[in-house]
């Protein structure tokens, strides 16, 4: 799970996620496995836990705040293990002021790096 941490910190960082917590599973109930997430702004939402891989199985989305953020963390994303699996670009299936960058990380699993303008608005 260490590279996993190094890979998810990196990707992460570009897009301000950048606090860290270690929950240990012996605090809960019994079979509770360790966890560590990941957060920012006082909250932690996104958290890896050993287990089996079973890569195609989960799509996560990260918001970004802009076209850049979303490319920057991509850019970490591949800098550090992650496969491309859609370069940075508007995603005009979906809306024309859809952007959006997506990776593979080393497990497999779908990470999308998203903007999305109308989300934004009045911020």
């Amino acid at each position: 799970m260490c590279s996993s941490i190094r890979f998810y910190e990196a990707t992460l960082a570009p897009l301000g996620i950048t606090a860290r917590l270690d929950y240990d599973g012996k605090d809960g109930p019994p079979g509770h496995p360790d966890l560590k997430g990941f957060g920012a702004n006082g909250r932690m939402f996104f958290w890896l836990r050993e287990g089996v891989v079973e890569g195609k199985t989960v799509h996560v989305g990260f918001v970004a705040n802009s076209k850049a953020e979303a490319e920057a963390a991509y850019d970490a994303a591949i800098e550090n293990g992650a496969s491309d699996n859609g370069a940075p670009g508007a995603r005009l299936h979906y809306d024309p002021n859809y952007y959006a960058a997506n990776v593979l990380d080393p497990d497999g699993y779908s990470l999308e790096f998203v903007y999305k303008n109308w989300q934004h608005a009045g911020y």
